[in-house]
């Protein structure tokens, strides 16, 4: 019989994104285990638990927050996963997010509803390397658009400004999880007078993405103080999907899930390899988004044309019940040619192509959620067969759907 090894789970109990690494740690465990595995609760950034350093285990997977507690487990000596990735210098494995594919769902999503104005509401620069490089990969989509992206910094000292058409460019390396507390020194009311101030210079209407969840619900309450209308005027989209901050916000928060449930269990994976001596090297695993959870603070359509924006509602009711341009070209009543030079114009795609991503996205949703079989989907989804379906996904994805349901739903869910 296999030796019960035992593994040390220093992760935050007390946010949703860590409770879901802790999921799926324990769903790995379950299938490859069983594991003995020592967990207490807490928050992000506690300090090293005091039996650490006498430890007799044989793994440890972390959310390592600061210096204190990467020099703790790397005393030990043991095989550990860094699930955190804010030490840039640390010299262990890391599983996270990947914050390009994120930062993308979150324009794709603005984008969709036809603003042409954007901003990134963020932290201090310098303050965590993540979220500067998570603020630079939303402006390169933003600038690769053709448009310009302000800025919301919180510098406690005045340079919180807007910026225009930067250049910032970086590499991906680690994605965090954010604590509430990572905003700045300054109190509340202070943050939330600047914030609002700086939501109040902005044009309107305006797409705003906020560097994760405590961001975001600030910001829908610096709206409020700024009279300015959520969604009507400012669509606000958040990350990490936190339902308790996602639906005390007013209006409810749209985030997009992380899918901690899959980074714990590669995680759990990755270490359990570690252990038994498969491998060691010190490297990076980004995890694609899960989804982007649609609520009301982005439900808008800020398009000025009244026929373009009555063909992308109709697109947006209709895709998966399999039309085709014809008809939406007769529900809006006008030539092809100049309803798709128009759509073109305003949305950057034709609607053809509008067509199929809601398709392919409703696609995505049900190969997740769903068990249902590829016939079943494509029909749900629009597709004429499961055929069609399946070169269509490829060439939209660069995947084929059960490709794309396995690696979306490791055994852990």
């Amino acid at each position: 019989m296999p030796r019960l090894l035992r593994v040390a789970v220093l992760i935050e109990s007390s946010r949703a994104l860590g409770r879901g690494m802790i999921e799926g740690i324990a769903s790995y465990s379950r299938l490859h285990g069983p594991w003995s595995m020592y967990f207490e609760p807490q928050g992000l950034g506690a300090a090293p638990p005091e039996w650490l350093s006498t430890w007799d285990g044989d793994g440890i997977l972390a959310r390592i927050d600061d210096p204190i507690m990467a020099d703790a487990v790397l005393a030990t000596g043991l095989p550990a996963i860094d699930l955190r990735g804010r030490l840039p210098e640390l010299d262990l494995p890391f599983i996270g997010g990947n914050n390009e594919s994120i930062t993308r769902l979150a324009f794709d999503h603005l984008r969709d509803r036809g603003l042409g104005h954007f901003a990134f509401c963020g932290v201090p620069s310098g303050q965590m390397r993540t979220l500067d490089l998570r603020r630079a990969h939303f402006e390169q989509h933003v600038q690769s658009a053709g448009f310009s992206c302000d800025v919301y910094t919180g510098e406690p000292d005045g340079k919180s400004k807007r910026r225009k058409k930067t250049s910032r460019q970086s590499s991906e390396s680690g994605t965090p999880g954010i604590p509430a507390a990572d905003f700045g020194t300054r109190g509340w009311e202070e943050e939330q007078a600047d914030l609002a101030s700086w939501v109040e210079s902005l044009p309107k209407p305006v797409g705003i993405m906020a560097c994760h969840d405590p961001r975001g619900y600030q910001l829908v309450d610096a709206c409020r103080r700024a009279s300015v209308q959520v969604p009507d005027q400012v669509a606000i989209v958040a990350v990490d999907n936190d339902p308790v901050l996602c639906l005390m916000a007013n209006p409810p928060m749209t985030s997009i899930d992380t899918d901690g449930i899959r980074i714990g269990y590669q995680a759990a994976s990755r270490l359990h390899h570690m252990m038994i001596g498969e491998e060691d090297a010190a490297s990076t695993t980004l995890i694609e988004p899960k989804k982007l959870v649609a609520r009301r603070s982005s439900d808008m359509l800020a398009i000025d044309d009244p026929d373009i924006a009555k063909a992308v509602r109709f697109i947006r009711d209709h895709a998966c019940d399999g039309v085709r341009v014809d008809a939406v070209v007769r529900h809006v009543a006008m030539s092809r040619s100049v309803f798709e030079r128009r759509f073109k114009k305003i949305l950057g795609r034709t609607p053809k192509a509008e067509l199929l991503r809601i398709q392919i996205e409703r696609s995505r949703q049900l190969l997740t959620e769903t068990d249902l079989g590829l016939a079943a989907i494509a029909d749900q989804a629009g597709f004429s067969n499961e055929k069609y379906f399946s070169d269509a996904f490829f060439r939209q994805t660069k995947q084929r759907p059960t490709d794309y349901r396995r690696e979306s739903r490791p055994a852990a869910r």
